[in-house]
């Protein structure tokens, strides 16, 4: 459990139409504050939904999830079968355009030993990972693998991308 830094600007768009940022009243008018509040409550509930939503499209069963957003954090609750699971998840939800941070509030039935998570910079590649954190470029299977559904190509990785590096054993 904990707080998980993301780059806001990289990610799946899954808000679409402009529930990318929190409303703001227009420049200029004089807008009743708690209507500016109650559409932006409204629309932070829109986006927890959407994100729920593709936490459940990607075959995660979280009993009891629960996602809440706050301007540019994602608040996540419920509980996970595995350590595996909760990382997805995490991954799954800040790995989303306009989230910067990821409150892990998710509980998890059978704790295990945690992965790394590794932020992409420009020019790596997972072969370039695996050798960073294994020693051997060969061992980016690994990495892919640790990392579906959300990656669909070992390729197609991005700057700003957050993954999930398991240990392996030696």
């Amino acid at each position: 459990m904990g707080l998980f830094d993301f780059v806001k600007s990289a990610g799946a768009k899954i808000f679409g139409g402009g529930d990318d940022e929190p409303a703001a009243p227009v420049a200029g008018s004089a807008q009743d504050p708690a209507a500016v509040a109650a559409a932006r409550e409204l629309q932070e509930r829109k986006r927890a939904a959407r994100l729920a939503q593709a936490v459940e499209g990607l075959g995660f069963e979280v009993q009891d999830l629960a996602i809440k957003v706050d301007g540019e954090t994602a608040t996540i609750g419920g509980t996970c079968a595995s350590q595996e699971i909760r990382e997805k998840v995490i991954l799954a939800v800040g790995n989303t355009l306009g989230i910067a941070r990821v409150d892990d509030q998710l509980e998890v039935s059978t704790p295990e030993p945690e992965a790394v998570f590794h932020t992409v910079a420009s020019g790596e590649s997972l072969s370039k990972i695996a050798k960073q954190h294994y020693g051997n470029a060969m061992k980016y299977p690994v990495i892919f693998e640790a990392n579906k559904p959300m990656l669909a190509d070992p390729d197609k990785i991005y700057p700003g991308q957050v993954l999930r590096i398991p240990a392996i054993e030696s």
